[in-house]
């Protein structure tokens, strides 16, 4: 956290690359923006941002009503989904001239480019802008490829060419990136991929191979799930249906939902008012709920275990390697 004699000479140094004027906090979308950008820290300084609420762009202190409340939305930003990865941050009320100024303090975010709403903003001199290609791409080349989650580190036997590429451009992208962001760019399927962290220094990550690739299991062996349907209450009785399951993840959500859906039986009942209820032996959400919590969380990078679903005539029992199962 800055003190506030660094505060105060941040504010005294007027606007900068690190440093915000607004005169209040009431246009939450431009305060988003700003947020994200100082997040982005495009200039790699390390060093927090600062938005300042009460100074006017000429550097002029206007002060506002020092309470919590005010504090506490800006806080709540970073818990909104429209900035991710989530920012950190901090307030601090200062005096400044006999007025209070809100400090709004924005750590840079480890794992760039962070997003609003879809889209990458930065900082430049004193002006927040959507990022170019090439700045994108130079935040999305400082992250080390040993610093990062497995799933954003490079798989590194893996190439373009093992991606469905159709299926990242027709599916994947409406729903990551802004549809207006879409149509106004023209991107090379490699910025793109580069831009969303499925890329790391020209290699697939280890999450592009098992979101898009082409056959994830040449990759990473555990990249399937097992399921059993037994008639009986333990592993040693008869198996009334037995299915493998892979291929990249989204195939493997939709495939296992319908095996699942097969599976599910349900008794016909009078409700008190004579009307026929068909009552289900799971519900069909919850079990949905637990497989693709199974799929994602999972530990694909210690173990070649595959999820394991077994499902008895007294019970359903998921695996999720990783120390994580679910009855």
């Amino acid at each position: 956290m800055l003190d506030q004699a660094r505060l105060l000479e941040l504010l005294r140094a007027g606007e900068s690359s690190r440093v915000e004027f607004k005169q209040s906090p009431s246009d939450r979308q431009q305060i988003r923006h700003t947020i994200c950008a100082l997040a982005n820290d495009l200039e790699g300084s390390g060093q927090p941002g600062v938005i300042f609420f009460g100074v006017d762009d000429q550097g002029r202190v206007i002060g506002l009503e020092q309470n919590d409340r005010t504090a506490r939305d800006l806080l709540a930003i970073r818990n909104e989904g429209k900035i991710l990865p989530r920012p950190s941050l901090q307030t601090q009320w200062l005096q400044v001239e006999g007025k209070a100024v809100l400090a709004l303090v924005v750590l840079p975010n480890d794992d760039p480019p962070v997003r609003c709403d879809g889209r990458v903003w930065v900082r430049t001199g004193t002006t927040v802008q959507q990022a170019t290609p090439e700045e994108e791409a130079r935040l999305a080349e400082r992250r080390r490829g040993a610093d990062l989650p497995w799933d954003h580190r490079p798989c590194s036997q893996a190439t373009l060419h093992d991606l469905d590429l159709l299926f990242f451009q027709q599916s994947y992208l409406p729903s990551a990136v802004a549809p207006q962001l879409l149509d106004q760019n023209a991107r090379s399927p490699e910025q793109q991929l580069l831009s969303l962290r499925l890329l790391h220094q020209g290699v697939p990550t280890h999450g592009a191979i098992l979101v898009l690739g082409k056959d994830p299991l040449q990759f990473v062996p555990g990249a399937y799930i097992q399921f059993l349907r037994i008639h009986g209450t333990a592993l040693g009785d008869p198996v009334a249906d037995n299915k493998r399951i892979a291929g990249p993840l989204p195939d493997q959500v939709r495939r296992i939902e319908e095996v699942l859906e097969a599976h599910i039986t349900s008794a016909l009942r009078l409700s008190p008012d004579s009307q026929e209820e068909r009552l289900a032996d799971y519900p069909l959400v919850a079990l949905q709920q637990y497989v693709r919590n199974a799929l994602i969380h999972r530990n694909y990078e210690s173990s070649h275990a595959p999820v394991r679903i077994y499902w008895y005539d007294d019970r359903v029992e998921i695996e999720n390697p990783g120390d994580c199962t679910a009855k």
